[in-house]
């Protein structure tokens, strides 16, 4: 099984753990990931780790599809790609959420679905510069032609010669955009995904593969959710940190009636929890909300304990039909045992 290690995006102050990251590198992960939200950006430090790593992949999960044009997204993506020498970036995209969206970015919500597919179809074109780069999408259309185009858009073809066949994963939870994914992208990242959950989003992720057609099957879809790491004694006061980040986004990033991630601990079979942990959130009763989050919950989605506790709920994730994990962890401890469960030192020359 691959494995990645999340930084996510930065806090108040801006900075990399460069040195965990090239120890992951030494102990066979196969990529690092960056985030963002309304902060540091995606691309910017996969630039600067680009310099000081040699082979890891370089991925975003996610680039916010409002925050850049599908074009200058192709463009970022080739040009990471290739300071760092080439196939090794893995371009990641997401919608965001209705808030950021129209709070900051200044964008309609408009339809996701169709936003995804014409991005895609969009960046493919100019990864792989076979002619002039024109699109006629149902959100995205090149050239420009609506409200106050002058009606002189050109079709234009990348100046930069790029790898062509520059990864694009999609990170979705619903059916329509996990369909889509399975259809037009190379890999995946399911939100609160854990195991035994493949047996829900299988039939989707047939659905997809069966309307991309030319062969397309599972095996040619990486499948990557996140998990928590943490190598402790006290497995309680590991879950109890979880709990904050998870109170957040379940509870308060988002409107209450458009907030995916309480639509995923619906999913996983907390729909009290998620009612509950909202509702104190939006209330501004955040350490209430805290503390309404289900132990379970977070231990489900996390790998914490002894060494001993964190081996026995690996095998649930080598059945689970992930093809990789992406590791949410700091410490150099928990990326060694990883590595060793998932055998990866043997992969390093």
């Amino acid at each position: 099984m691959k494995l990645g290690l999340m930084l996510g995006y930065s806090g108040a102050e801006m900075s990399l753990p460069v040195e965990l990251v090239q120890h992951a590198e030494a102990l066979g992960f196969d990529s690092v990931w960056t985030a963002e939200a309304y902060g540091s950006d995606a691309t910017s430090p996969l630039a600067y780790l680009a310099a000081v790593t040699e082979r890891i992949r370089l991925g975003t999960s996610i680039m916010q599809l409002a925050g850049r044009t599908p074009a200058m997204a192709a463009m970022q993506a080739a040009t990471i790609d290739a300071l760092a020498g080439g196939n090794r970036f893995v371009a990641g995209l997401g919608v965001s959420g209705p808030q950021i969206v129209e709070g900051w970015y200044g964008q309609p919500w408009g339809k996701p679905y169709w936003r995804l597919r014409d991005y895609v179809a969009i960046m493919r074109k100019v990864f792989e510069r076979e002619e002039p780069v024109t699109h006629d999408g149902r959100e995205i259309s090149l050239p420009y032609e609506g409200d106050g185009a002058m009606g002189i858009g050109k079709p234009l073809k990348s100046i930069l010669h790029m790898n062509p066949n520059i990864p694009i994963w999609l990170g979705t939870g619903g059916e329509a955009t996990v369909k889509l994914t399975a259809e037009i992208a190379d890999g995946w990242f399911p939100m609160s995904f854990v195991p035994g959950m493949m047996d829900f989003y299988k039939p989707w992720l047939d659905e997809g593969l069966r309307r991309a057609g030319s062969g397309k099957s599972m095996a040619d879809l990486e499948i990557q959710p996140m998990v928590s790491v943490i190598v402790t004694d006290d497995v309680q006061s590991a879950l109890d940190r979880m709990k904050p980040g998870i109170a957040l986004y379940a509870g308060g990033m988002g409107h209450r009636d458009k907030n995916f991630h309480n639509d995923m601990m619906v999913r996983r079979g907390f729909p009290d929890a998620a009612a509950e942990i909202q509702e104190l959130y939006l209330a501004g009763r955040k350490q209430e909300a805290i503390a309404a989050v289900p132990d379970e919950f977070c231990d489900q989605g996390a790998l914490v304990g002894s060494p001993e506790r964190i081996r026995e709920k690996y095998k649930a994730w080598e059945t689970s039909g992930a093809t990789g994990l992406i590791l949410a962890c700091r410490r150099p401890e928990d990326l060694e045992l990883m590595a060793d469960l998932a055998g990866t030192r043997d992969l390093v020359d």
